[in-house]
């Protein structure tokens, strides 16, 4: 299975959304969040469609604040989104190991954001706030301390046979 980018965007269901917070400019970031819920990131499309329909916005401020927020995403993401954290606690007590693992086991390269098969997501952040259980990772809000190369690769093996 691969990603499918060519997912037509539903304008009924962008409507649904922007009615449900009353076409409101107020209401930006929490509609960009519900269509990311939707499809796994912020199509273009979209966002030049939403940009249009609410009064006193356009699709350039919608992008804008699409790439100002760290928590969007205009590529699409995996149903399990990784985070491996590279604080200075998690770089020193080996996250890059970790890291590796993770890349080496879902065949995800550097510069890569989405497996191929559309599963897994996979990024570093500065830091996670859990420096006394480095190294971290998160995997859909999920934290996994203490993680090592070969307890990631459990963890992945968990996820994968759980996809079967």
């Amino acid at each position: 299975m691969t990603i499918d980018t060519t997912r037509r965007i539903s304008t009924t269901k962008l409507d649904e959304i922007l009615q449900s917070y009353d076409y409101k400019k107020s209401n930006l970031i929490a509609i960009l969040q519900k269509v990311q819920e939707e499809y796994r990131y912020l199509p273009e499309e979209a966002l030049i469609y939403i940009g249009t329909k609410i009064e006193g916005l356009s699709p350039a401020t919608v992008f804008g604040v699409a790439t100002f927020y760290a928590q969007f995403s205009l590529e699409p993401k995996g149903k399990f989104e990784i985070k491996v954290c590279d604080g200075t606690a998690c770089h020193v007590r080996g996250s890059m190991p970790v890291l590796n693992a993770i890349r080496n086991k879902l065949n995800i390269k550097e510069g890569q954001l989405t497996s191929e098969n559309g599963l897994f997501s996979l990024e570093t952040v500065s830091c996670l706030g859990a420096c006394g259980l480095a190294p971290v990772v998160v995997i859909n809000g999920k934290v996994y301390p203490q993680m090592t190369s070969d307890a990631i690769s459990i963890v992945l093996d968990t996820l994968l046979k759980e996809e079967e």
